[in-house]
């Protein structure tokens, strides 16, 4: 028997349990994101107008990749009805570009870059943030999609204006610190943020004009007192010289500030003649006593931070948020417990995880948590985990699973009166208690979409379309149940393919 007529004849379009993973799931993304949630959903998402941190650990197939895609969509409407005190959001979960770069960067670790993690410290997951966070803010505003309203995270073009001029200095800052993009070169497309800005910095040139008036000036004069021959002489030159020593002077300046930036951020590649050149583009005022991440300390960084937050501020921003998933997919960290420790432990600290106007949802591998168990009490007074929101595994009951798989139907049914309920597909020798324990032993929602799916089909192939059966007995669930936790078993011990 076909499984689509298995399917039509309970009035549902297509099967709910095809797909296991939301981020490629087109049933979640329409139908099931806005109306179907984990238990704990209300302690994790918190409340956007005060983004708070939470620490979620879960098993694969939890559902933290939906959490992820939930909290970006409730964000995008709460930003849509609200633009005056909207969210920014910094999705961190792809590693392997930071990840490389450290490495490579990393003196002693060409033969094994794995070992380097262990030397990953918070300033780097705060440099990995500033980059994500200003090299979106810069493409929304050099490419021009200040649309306002059309894009909830987008920036409203006619609030730019409002920021003030040590705004768009800060702004210019953290592009030349921390944008990481390759669309075109470095200073050039800091020169197009400046324009988009309307920032003037005609001074910046003093010391570069001094120096072109000596060297064009001097001879003019010269050769207009009939003395040009003094050129041979030493003295022309030796003005010229100290004509051109303010910009050579400020240059070298510069080229070792932007060589320390460049060492510093480990986790991006700098060019440091392209940062030299930018710097110099600022005049000098706009530089004295401002933070820089030019040595190995939280603190520029801290204050870099709130300097993005003020112009998020002004820009209709009242909070960031900061995702963090996918931690053990990075071809460095390959899934290992062990790894995924050393590159989330520096993160797991209160002033960070606190930070005024900042909030992170860490939806981490429950294999992970195990260390948790292991740590010091100076690691938890550093952490102040109990603080953090934290749910220590992102479990689902029998109950739960049972109205998700509903709500799953429902999105996909097709015909009049009531929605089809899981428990139509049983015979009335499974009862609902039966169901209830045997979906509470699946633990998570991939589980039960892998099981139900290979259900229908187990059932459909026991008869054909000539004499269909449209409800599953006993004996077909229990063998189903029997061979999937064979196989799931011999995944879990490492036999099986997934």
């Amino acid at each position: 028997m076909k499984t689509q007529l298995f399917l039509e004849h309970h009035g549902l379009s297509q099967n709910p349990f095809s797909q296991e993973d939301a981020q490629s799931d087109p049933l979640f993304k329409q139908a099931c994101s806005t109306g179907t949630f984990h238990p704990a959903w209300d302690k994790i998402y918190g409340s956007p107008s005060d983004p708070a941190t939470a620490v979620v650990f879960g098993e694969k197939g939890s559902g933290k990749t939906a959490l992820r895609l939930q909290i970006i969509d409730h964000l995008a409407k709460h930003n849509a009805a609200n633009p005056d005190s909207r969210v920014f959001v910094v999705e961190y979960d792809d590693f392997n570009p930071f990840l490389d770069s450290f490495t490579q960067r990393s003196k002693g670790f060409a033969r094994n870059p794995q070992k380097a993690i262990s030397y990953w410290r918070l300033w780097d997951h705060m440099d990995a943030i500033l980059a994500l966070a200003t090299t979106s803010l810069v493409d929304d505003l050099v490419d021009e999609h200040a649309t306002g309203t059309n894009d909830p995270f987008g920036v409203d073009a006619q609030k730019i204006s409002k920021l003030t001029r040590n705004q768009k200095r800060d702004l210019l800052l953290l592009t030349a610190y921390y944008d990481r993009t390759t669309s075109m070169h470095p200073y050039q497309r800091w020169n197009t943020l400046r324009k988009r800005l309307r920032y003037s910095n005609w001074k910046s040139l003093w010391d570069f004009g001094l120096g072109l008036l000596g060297t064009v000036g001097l001879p003019a004069i010269l050769l207009a007192a009939g003395s040009l021959s003094s050129l041979g002489q030493g003295w022309p030159w030796l003005i010229m010289f100290v004509l051109w020593l303010p910009f050579l002077w400020r240059q070298l300046g510069l080229l070792w500030q932007a060589y320390r930036v460049s060492r510093q951020v480990r986790v991006l590649e700098k060019p440091q003649g392209a940062l030299r050149q930018i710097l110099s583009s600022f005049e000098r005022p706009d530089l004295v006593a401002q933070p820089s991440p030019s040595r190995e300390r939280s603190d520029d960084r801290y204050e870099l931070l709130s300097k993005l937050q003020s112009a998020l501020r002004t820009l209709g921003y009242t909070g960031i948020l900061v995702i963090v998933d996918r931690v053990d997919e990075p071809h460095l960290i390959n899934g290992l417990p062990d790894r995924m420790r050393d590159l989330l432990w520096p993160m797991f600290d209160n002033k960070f995880l606190k930070h005024s106007g900042l909030g992170f949802k860490l939806l981490l591998p429950i294999e992970v948590s195990y260390y948790l168990t292991r740590e010091s009490a100076e690691f938890y007074e550093r952490s102040r985990l109990d603080k953090q929101n934290m749910i220590k595994s992102l479990e689902w009951t029998g109950e739960s699973l049972y109205d998700l798989a509903n709500a799953r139907m429902k999105a996909c049914y097709s015909g009049t009166g009531s929605p089809t309920k899981l428990r139509q597909w049983f015979e009335d020798s499974v009862s609902e208690a039966d169901l209830l324990t045997t979906l509470s032993t699946l633990r998570v929602p991939r589980h039960l979409f892998k099981f139900l799916h290979q259900l229908l089909i187990d059932h459909c192939n026991r008869f054909t379309d000539e004499n269909p059966k449209w409800q599953i007995n006993r004996e077909t669930m229990q063998s189903a149940l029997a061979v999937y936790r064979r196989d799931l078993k011999a995944f879990d011990l490492g036999m099986g393919a997934g």
